[in-house]
């Protein structure tokens, strides 16, 4: 047989992202056994490193086993059951995928909506929260990766703070690249993934519940709707009582903590400081070239710039040529925008001026 060997690429598109040779030496290291003690000290550095990501003091704070999209249903199954009502927003394919899980769980599901491109709208979700004062949760997201929309929270956050229902957040493309303030926020549940800036291979899912959503997991009147994901159980696992719920990708738990170490090292407000430097220079670079943007002006997230390639040229094929020519890959547009846009991530390891110089000199063969 051949030898598995992928060619490197500079991977540019909406995730994963390229990761640094320490999160690989890291993941190559001896496996230890799930229940190892030692292993389980490792679990408590990844944990309170998620806490300073999140900027977070909760204690229910660690990674699930599979990717952003098990987190958001990690975070969804836990706190509705059958009858609740949920407001989700939708601006975009993974508001809408917000909106399906809620819907999966039994949950009565009222979603804002907000043409794509654009962030919601705060009054009107702030109008449907009181026109539903029964209503669970308030669903968003912060980082819509179909758009490149940056979701303004803070005004959110502290309308629901004084109320019973939660907030609930997706930070998939935006946790270790973009501000992200779980307390400060009032944020009840969030959750991410690993391979966008974080930089860590997809496999993990970090999510974190606040008191407020610890105690309306305690009150449920049926059981979590998934027992892989039941956060009760995952808790006494990750928790100190240390009891077996699955085997943790042992691995993949390696290579996070590496990531975090990582973080943690440059500072979260440095890390969040060279997103936007990077995604800046990567505008001007590109409206210099005739790119138009999708997102809004003022509310463009730092770790991916979605944008209109100029006119006359063929948006898939010069995006394939990239990739088979170049080694560079960019997303392609999702949903309704597809064959239309491209979506260009800068994230973690990627955020810097030098990436994005590779990607314009070779944007410069096409013009």
């Amino acid at each position: 047989m051949k030898e598995l060997k992928p060619p490197p690429l500079l991977l540019l598109g909406p995730g994963p992202s390229n990761v640094s040779y320490r999160v690989l030496r890291a993941m190559s290291t001896p496996l230890l056994g799930h229940m190892d003690p030692r292993f389980m000290e490792i679990m408590d550095e990844v944990c309170q490193l998620l806490r300073d990501t999140f900027q977070t003091q909760n204690k229910m704070t660690f990674p699930v086993s599979g990717t952003g999209s098990a987190g958001m249903e990690a975070a969804l199954v836990n706190v509705l059951e059958p009858g609740d009502k949920a407001v989700i927003g939708v601006n975009g394919v993974f508001g809408a995928r917000m909106a399906d899980v809620a819907g999966r769980c039994g949950a009565q599901v009222i979603t804002v909506e907000a043409p794509w491109g654009q962030p919601l709208d705060g009054q009107q979700m702030l109008e449907a929260m009181r026109a539903n004062p029964g209503a669970k949760l308030c669903g968003v997201v912060m980082a819509e990766t179909s758009t490149g929309v940056l979701q303004p929270l803070q005004e959110l956050g502290a309308f629901l703070k004084g109320t019973e229902a939660l907030f609930l957040v997706d930070t998939v493309t935006a946790l270790g690249g973009v501000n992200v303030e779980v307390d400060n926020w009032g944020i009840d549940v969030c959750y991410s993934g690993t391979q966008k800036c974080l930089s860590v291979p997809p496999g993990l899912a970090p999510i974190t519940f606040s008191p407020k959503a610890m105690q309306v997991l305690a009150k449920r009147q049926s059981k979590v709707q998934s027992w892989y994901l039941d956060l009760t159980l995952l808790q006494k696992y990750w928790g100190s009582d240390r009891l077996y719920h699955h085997t943790a990708p042992i691995s993949m738990i390696y290579g996070l903590c590496e990531g975090l170490r990582i973080i943690a090292e440059e500072g979260l407000a440095n890390r969040c400081a060279r997103h936007s430097a990077a995604a800046a220079y990567l505008a001007r670079g590109l409206a210099d070239m005739g790119f138009g943007f999708y997102a809004a002006e003022g509310y463009r997230l730092p770790s991916l710039t979605c944008v209109f390639p100029p006119a006359g040229w063929d948006v898939e094929a010069v995006r394939k040529q990239l990739l088979k020519d170049y080694d560079i890959e960019v997303g392609a547009g999702l949903g309704a925008v597809a064959g239309k846009v491209w979506r260009i991530g800068l994230m973690g390891e990627n955020a810097c001026v030098q990436k994005v110089n590779v990607l314009l000199g070779a944007l410069k063969d096409f013009a």
